[in-house]
């Protein structure tokens, strides 16, 4: 298998976890298809460290433990942006 190819399997993969990840998150994140893609991908390979750690199995985490993982990457990034945006102000601020 060429280089091009795994690296598409591995976009399709991410970008298939990382749907579901955010699917099963309920709320809002306004994330791209390129993060979305990301995030699967990180999600996956954590797993994979988390089942070599715990199970000793070099297969990989398994579907389950991706979406989790994932889901947690997304709950992260999701509670980052809202302390990065600060506090919102209703109303017009204006001179007096």
């Amino acid at each position: 298998m060429s280089l091009i190819v795994y690296l598409i399997i591995l976009f399709i993969t991410g970008l298939i976890v990382g749907a579901l990840a955010r699917l099963f998150l309920p709320g809002r994140d306004p994330m791209g298809i390129l993060e979305t893609a990301a995030v699967g991908i990180a999600g996956s390979f954590i797993a994979g460290l988390i089942a070599l750690a715990i199970f000793h199995k070099r297969g990989g985490g398994g579907i389950i433990l991706s979406i989790i993982c994932a889901m947690g990457l997304v709950w992260l990034i999701r509670r980052s942006r809202e302390r990065n945006a600060g506090p919102r102000r209703g109303g017009f601020v204006g001179r007096r």
